[in-house]
């Protein structure tokens, strides 16, 4: 028997004694209440402009053993997510990977990204389940069930709006996937016989999977060259487990991985190579409209304003609600607690930040103002400095103006570029710059009020630079 047989066998032994617990038809109630057509786990990792990243919570492994003695699963969790995660994998298999469904429920409740139930699924019950404990994903493993029954538990998860990762192995299994219809398929690299890993599996497999089909690529992804050969194949996602949970710096390890190649992941409608794109944030957002239009639009990045006197002032309160009817996958920029990345003006000094990472945890923009040439030297050594994870340069604060964008020419960090950018100037910007993102306002707006067709415009352009 191998190790895949008695994780199956005793994830049997689990459903038992849960339906022990909870009858089957009270766990199918539990779940169907809270039935919808979201599937925000497939829609995360398909609206990712780059390869997706899905993070795995895992404190050990029937290869490794254990991997983390010290296992603060919230905290991890939080780190994926303020890191850029597209997604989280939770594990809950309990006996070799010592997983729980206490670990899935917190995350899930404390984490706006979507989570994948990561667990050997061999009866509907545990699908139910999944959705009860807040998943937004299940795993269904070829190696471990029969085409029809794959089909089936595929169904059932799409009653209840959960994406299903269906994982491969071979061949054979990912043909199997495809005629079931999976919208996502998992190539798994991990040899079953002997547990040895390598990743030309994906690549021996990857033309089998159709291009309109999300293709995940599993395990033994430890490096920038690792993404980036699986982005030069069309990977649309890797799930990373060990790597990241051997990290003492998991956002740093994150990036790492991320900095493999500058081109993007393959057009799933065209099977060709796309371009990497700049990040693209909207600022000053402050009607259900305008949340409903950058819905559409996807930017990267959109920012309310806190400033009372500002004209686009939102309380925390109208914010929340705003916030809440946001596409999970757009970050939301502000000063408090609701949203993503907080930002700050770039007065504060490092006292100020230091007391406000005890605060919280969530990552920082410092944006710092370039007012005159004059004074750029000194500016940009200033946000150079900083210790806040992104720095925004800009013109001044409502200025509507642009400044000398060849100032950057060497500055060697990454940055929001901002300031009198519209649709008719943007391109030049992203041409001329390095800039990581670029952050338009006022200049979307018509009478005061965001725009959605100036918007589109700005975001089509950037998107085709």
């Amino acid at each position: 028997m191998t190790i895949l047989d008695q994780l199956a066998e005793h994830a049997r032994e689990r459903v038992a004694f849960s339906k022990e617990q909870v009858s089957l038809d009270e766990m199918r109630s539990r779940a169907g209440a809270l039935a919808d057509q979201s599937f925000s786990f497939e829609k995360a990792l398909e609206a990712d402009p780059d390869i997706a990243f899905i993070c795995e919570c895992k404190k050990a492994s029937p290869s490794k053993g254990l991997i983390a003695p010290e296992f603060p699963y919230l905290q991890i969790a939080r780190d994926y997510e303020a890191a850029g995660a597209d997604a989280i994998s939770v594990l809950t298999e309990p006996k070799w990977f010592l997983g729980a469904d206490q670990y899935l429920a917190e995350i899930a409740s404390q984490v706006r990204i979507p989570c994948l139930r990561k667990d050997f699924t061999v009866d509907p019950y545990m699908i139910y389940e999944a959705k009860v404990l807040g998943a937004s994903a299940v795993l269904l493993i070829m190696s471990i069930l029969d085409e029809k029954t794959a089909a089936k538990y595929l169904s059932i998860a799409d009653s209840l709006g959960l994406s299903a990762l269906v994982e491969a192995h071979n061949e054979e299994e990912v043909k199997a996937a495809v005629r079931i219809g999976a919208r996502l398929i998992g190539v798994n690299n991990r040899n079953l016989k002997d547990f040895s890993v390598d990743t030309e599996n994906s690549r021996k497999l990857r033309d089998l999977i159709p291009h309109d089909v999300l293709f995940v690529s599993e395990s033994g992804v430890s490096s920038a060259e690792d993404v980036r050969l699986l982005r030069e194949i069309g990977a649309d996602a890797v799930l990373v487990g060990e790597t990241l949970m051997r990290a003492s710096d998991k956002t740093e390890k994150l990036r790492e991985l991320r900095g493999g190649s500058t081109e993007g992941p393959v057009d799933r409608s065209t099977g060709e190579m796309k371009m990497s794109e700049t990040k693209i944030k909207i600022c000053g957002l402050r009607r259900m409209e305008d949340i409903e239009a950058v819905n559409r639009l996807k930017p990267d990045f959109i920012g309310f304003v806190f400033w009372e006197k500002s004209k686009r002032y939102v309380s925390p309160e109208q914010a929340e609600a705003l916030r809440k009817k946001l596409d999970p996958k757009i970050t939301a920029v502000g000063v408090f607690g609701i949203i993503d990345i907080a930002q700050l003006h770039g007065h504060e000094d490092e006292k100020y930040i230091s007391g406000l990472r005890e605060l919280t945890k969530k990552p920082m923009i410092q944006a710092f103002q370039i007012r005159s040439e004059e004074s750029a030297d000194e500016i940009l050594k200033k946000a150079k400095n900083s210790t806040a994870e992104y720095v925004m340069i800009d013109s001044g604060m409502g200025s509507g103006k642009s400044f000398n964008w060849d100032l950057l020419k060497d500055f060697p960090r990454e940055y929001f570029l901002a300031g009198g950018l519209d649709p008719e100037n943007v391109g030049e910007a992203v041409a001329r710059t390095s800039a990581f993102a670029v952050d338009v306002s006022s200049n979307v707006e018509t009478d005061g009020k965001k725009d959605e067709k100036k918007m589109k415009a700005f975001v089509d352009v950037v998107r085709k630079n």
